[in-house]
């Protein structure tokens, strides 16, 4: 096997590592929306025991783009991609980080009545669980157009989530027992408005693997 060959399977088993991590925190987010809606507390302590699996698959990835970068000293676009590829698993990491957050906030709302039905929030996960989904198949397509039109969604989490921040806020000053519901409740739908943000992020930085150009996307 000729070294750029053997380089080009590295980088590629690399993308599918990347994918698992993804689906990882895909299914995190997801469960922790159904634990929420069903205010599942072992569900939930699961969701927290099992953020260690997408920590280490981040170690994993950034160990494998450390030994890539040291052994074939890659240059210009194949740089930028081992480069693209340490700052998805950050982003991704850290939205294991708020689906962990948002099972936090399941076990301190077990013993609530929810002051209307959950809606919105759900819509936000929806919303990002998708965008996920997309800007990975972006990444593994080299499709800087996809990315561009991904985090265009943005918009749409940002806009539930002021939606909610609304909701909540009435429901506050109307009854002062929903109180800490609220303030769980905003808490986390940041979470899922931050779950966009990231992923704007990756489509950022996918834009630059393949264009090699700095872009800021959905301003």
């Amino acid at each position: 096997m000729t070294t750029r060959v053997h380089y080009i399977k590295a980088i590629n088993d690399l993308n599918q590592e990347i994918i698992k991590m993804g689906t990882l925190v895909e299914e995190a987010i997801h469960r922790a929306i159904q634990c929420l809606l069903d205010q599942d507390v072992l569900l939930a302590q699961e969701i927290i025991d099992r953020d260690e699996e997408i920590n280490n698959k981040e170690i994993e990835i950034e160990d494998r783009c450390t030994l890539l970068i040291a052994k074939e000293q890659p240059v210009a676009g194949d740089l930028r991609h081992i480069i693209t590829t340490l700052k998805i698993v950050t982003q991704l990491e850290r939205m294991g980080d708020h689906a962990v957050h948002i099972a936090k906030a399941v076990l301190r709302l077990a013993d609530e009545v929810y002051m209307k039905p959950l809606i919105d929030i759900p819509r936000m996960a929806e919303i990002g669980t998708g965008m996920i989904r997309d800007v990975l198949t972006a990444f593994m397509q080299g499709d800087s157009l996809l990315a561009s039109e991904v985090a265009k969604r943005d918009d749409e989490i940002d806009n539930l989530h002021d939606q909610v921040l609304r909701e909540v806020f009435t429901y506050m000053m109307e009854n002062p027992k929903y109180i800490k519901q609220s303030a769980n409740l905003m808490f986390i739908s940041r979470y899922l408005e931050r779950l966009g943000d990231h992923a704007t992020n990756i489509c950022e930085w996918i834009v630059y693997d393949i264009t090699g150009k700095h872009v800021e996307l959905n301003i």
